[in-house]
């Protein structure tokens, strides 16, 4: 366990190393060489609504830092709160590049076809988002309880993530951005997998 922490940690220091590389390369990606992505395009949908789940997940991690003395825990939460923060940069960022408005009239989602679905509710905007009740409630449990809570928050907010960053590998233009997006999907997936093994050996499972 201790070594599979390790590795995530890794990779998360190897994105804050990459983060200026990756946002120069998408200048010249989608920049220079290229018309930049339109307003309305899969690509600026997908760094639009990326940013804002990305945005939940810091907050979560955060939270979660503060409520247990876990290393275990606390470790994986400062892996993800660094590592979606440092992309949900990249995100923001590209935009900016490409002249482009941060939010959108459009409902989210839009880009991947799914501009229809139910609006979200108290603060659930897209798929794998927490509560705005449920967040209240991380930030009154403590120990296992708020262990349990965050490894179960935080799965299905990965499995919604990676729901996301399919998308984009299969609908965005620019070329570092869909390997950004690929790059999410991997890493996500392991994550689940690790927060699985970490709620079994605290006697709980993800929810349903």
């Amino acid at each position: 366990m201790k070594r599979h922490i390790g590795w995530v940690a890794g990779t998360a220091a190897a994105a804050l190393v990459a983060a200026g590389a990756i946002t120069y390369a998408v200048a010249e990606d989608g920049g220079s060489g290229a018309a930049a992505p339109g307003a309305e395009s899969a690509d600026a949908g997908f760094a639009r609504d990326m940013a804002v789940h990305h945005q939940q997940a810091v907050e979560m991690s955060y939270i979660v830092r503060d409520r247990t003395d876990d290393e275990e825990v606390r470790r994986l939460a400062y892996d993800i709160a660094q590592t979606q923060a440092n992309q949900r940069g990249m995100l923001l960022g590209w935009l900016d590049l490409w002249g482009l408005p941060k939010v959108s009239a459009e409902p989210p989602m839009t880009w991947m076809g799914m501009g229809d679905m139910p609006a979200g509710k108290d603060g659930a905007l897209m798929p794998g988002m927490a509560t705005n009740t449920e967040l209240k409630k991380l930030g009154t449990l403590s120990g296992k309880r708020a262990e349990v809570f965050y490894l179960q928050l935080m799965t299905a907010h990965h499995q919604g993530g990676v729901h996301m960053a399919e998308g984009c590998v299969a609908r965005c233009a620019v070329g570092v951005e869909k390997r950004l997006a690929q790059g999410m999907v991997e890493a996500q997936q392991s994550e689940i997998a690790l927060m699985a093994d970490m709620l079994k050996k605290r006697g709980a499972a993800p929810r349903s």
